[in-house]
């Protein structure tokens, strides 16, 4: 799965309350510009990935690195027009390529093209319906940063267990955990987007494209193993 921490493109919310309402609502259109190119771009990726599905595999842990240097190395660029933009899409493409195996995988069962195609509604509907919830509620989801990055990092924990002890009902727990906990951080983090709680428009988008692609990949998980006659 690719849990990533939240907090790596959180500022101070004091500067941004000198914003100005046109500058916010541009900000906001910027940010889901760069949520749907990004989107895009994963969808290559996996695209590409899925026919060297097993060479990926086998390079599993040095591609992985490099998907974390290129996170790291967004942050860092993220200020510099063109070269964040570049960074951005890489990262989001190694992504995808890093799908590939599951949904090399999950394409090979009975059902396996109908099993993706369901995986990706439900991920678009969860993601949008949370979405809409974040706007309407007025509740204040962005207060519990902290207990989401401790619930985070548990479901991160379990997952490295479940690494060596390959449980299949250990698995199944998890995904569902990490499919409630990242629609929880959907309403989080469109409600940080909101707030200005985020620095560039590429903080937001990535924030919400993790949100989508852990969701979309627990929920392959999950009907990858029920849709399994094995």
């Amino acid at each position: 799965m690719g849990l990533y921490d939240r907090d790596y493109a959180r500022e101070d919310l004091s500067s941004y309350s000198q914003r100005s309402e046109a500058k916010i609502v541009s900000f906001v259109k910027e940010t889901y510009k760069l949520f749907a190119a990004s989107l895009m771009a994963g969808a290559v990726g996996a695209y590409v990935g899925i026919p060297m599905a097993g060479a990926i595999h086998s390079w599993f842990i040095p591609l992985m690195i490099l998907e974390f240097a290129l996170l790291f190395g967004l942050f860092a660029v993220k200020r510099k027009p063109g070269i964040n933009l570049a960074v951005m899409f890489s990262f989001v493409f190694m992504t995808g390529l890093m799908l590939a195996p599951l949904l090399s995988y999950t394409l090979g069962l009975s059902g396996g093209a109908s099993i993706v195609g369901n995986a990706f509604a439900m991920t678009s509907v969860i993601v949008a319906a949370m979405s809409f919830f974040a706007i309407k509620t007025k509740a204040d989801v962005t207060s519990y940063g902290k207990p989401l990055m401790i619930a985070l990092f548990v479901v991160i924990g379990f997952s490295i267990v479940n690494i060596f002890l390959g449980n299949p009902m250990l698995s199944v727990i998890i995904s569902a955990a990490v499919v409630f906990l990242f629609s929880i951080l959907v309403v989080y983090d469109t409600q940080n987007i909101m707030n200005g709680a985020y620095e560039t428009p590429i903080d937001g988008a990535i924030a919400l494209y993790l949100d989508f692609l852990n969701i979309f990949t627990a929920l392959l998980q999950l009907l990858g193993i029920f849709g399994n006659e094995d």
